[in-house]
């Protein structure tokens, strides 16, 4: 049996690897696949304003994600020593990269914790707004620890409610179990929900605050 198809708890701690393996592979880039430093500073060189730059980052993602071999082409690249399906790994690496590309794009230090925090929220996509609520003021790597594992839960349980052949629809960052067009749709909310997280700061990130004095020394 496979180690995705086994109990919660195996999934959240496969989720959990898969996520922190994307993150780290999308700050430093695979070889002929740009980084998010570099995606975001392609979008940043456009003469336009920011917001547009940054609508227009998730809109070419979105159409990548919508095209036939969308998660194939990335190649060998994605070779990764976790039990977890290609496909899956793929879209959670592509969408980790966005995220964090506008995240960059909104001037935040994404080697930062609290910043790999914000990221990871963003990947339960319209559940963003409720798990802000749940997170407790933490600093450093507890903080990151917790938001991770609240993360990790959340998307192995609704794989486990949904099922092995539905899984993409339940969780948003497995779209290519479906296809191409979910892997659009999701694609596009979570490239949303980080544009109001770190671009417009209009999602209620209190408890997160990148400058808030309670991360002060």
């Amino acid at each position: 049996m496979s180690q995705y198809n086994s109990p919660k708890e195996d999934r959240k701690g496969i989720i959990s690897k898969t996520l922190d393996w994307a993150y780290s592979k999308a700050v430093v880039g695979f070889t002929g696949v740009d980084s998010a430093y570099d995606l975001g500073n392609s979008y940043l060189s456009q003469s336009r304003t920011l917001d547009q730059q940054v609508n227009s980052l998730i809109k070419w993602q979105v159409a990548k994600a919508a095209t036939s071999g969308f998660v194939t082409g990335l190649g060998g690249v994605m070779v990764m020593p976790l039990t977890v399906p290609a496909n899956i790994a793929s879209v959670i690496y592509v969408q980790i990269r966005m995220i964090t590309a506008i995240a960059y794009m909104g001037g935040h230090d994404i080697k930062d914790d609290r910043v790999k925090s914000l990221v990871y929220i963003c990947m339960v996509g319209n559940g963003a707004k409720e798990l802000l609520k749940d997170v407790s003021i933490k600093a450093g790597e507890k903080m990151l620890s917790k938001v991770l594992e609240k993360v990790s839960t959340k998307l192995a349980t609704k794989a486990g409610t949904a099922g092995v052949t539905s899984a993409g629809k339940a969780i948003p960052i497995l779209g290519g179990v479906v296809g191409g067009s979910y892997d659009a749709i999701s694609t596009k909310i979570v490239g949303k929900i980080a544009k109001r997280i770190f671009i417009d700061k209009s999602m209620n990130t209190e408890e997160l605050e990148l400058d808030s004095p309670l991360y002060k020394e």
